[in-house]
């Protein structure tokens, strides 16, 4: 029972994120944020949209590290702890598939 209490506690910790557009998207003015690791990949997708202002039917694709889309329910501690680098969870935006 303690297992599972502990399980859905939200944990508080924060990774920075790093937003890089690629090919025709829009370069963002800030591009270091602190989300809560805790948070779906969803979430990081949809403040994205919001930072860009763009709405829910415009194309947007995102990759970590210029090499995978990773699934809207993937945790972002989980991509975090996978792929980060130098501290950093490089997200890369684009309007039209960059990568396969």
């Amino acid at each position: 029972m303690k297992a599972l209490e502990s399980y859905k506690k939200k944990d508080p910790a924060k990774v920075v994120v790093r937003f890089k557009a690629v090919g025709n998207a829009p370069i963002m003015k800030q591009n270091f944020y602190k989300i809560t690791s805790s948070n779906r990949f969803q979430a990081v997708i949809q403040f994205l949209r919001k930072e860009l202002g763009w709405k829910a039917g415009d194309p947007l694709f995102t990759y970590i590290n210029l090499a995978f889309s990773p699934a809207p329910d993937d945790t972002v501690s989980n991509l975090f702890k996978s792929f980060a680098t130098d501290g950093h969870l490089i997200v890369n935006y684009s309007t039209t598939a960059a990568w396969g």
